[in-house]
């Protein structure tokens, strides 16, 4: 006897495929860094993780799995954190 999910109980397939979709973004993004596609740091492969790791986000809390919620938050706020501070320059 499982937990109820935490919201739209009747959406438990969708959330279903909009975890796939994001584990597969979430994949997709490490392929692309490990082969030299994107740059880590840049704003494709940024962009993936934060779409990737939102929707995640959504299913984690939707079937009320918090650790997994936490984890996949932040790793979203560090992608979106990464995408939007300002640039330093390094001083050698």
């Amino acid at each position: 006897m499982g937990l109820e999910p935490l919201f739209l109980p009747d959406h438990t397939g969708v959330s279903s495929v909009m975890a796939y979709i994001g584990m597969v973004v979430i994949l997709l993004a490490f392929f692309l860094e490990t082969r030299g596609r994107v740059d880590s740091r840049g704003a494709a492969y940024l962009g993936l993780m934060i779409a990737g790791s939102a929707l995640l986000a959504i299913r984690a809390a939707h079937v009320r799995e918090w650790a997994f919620l936490v984890l996949e938050a932040a790793w979203c706020a560090a992608a979106v954190w990464a995408l939007y501070r300002p640039t330093r320059k390094r001083v050698a």
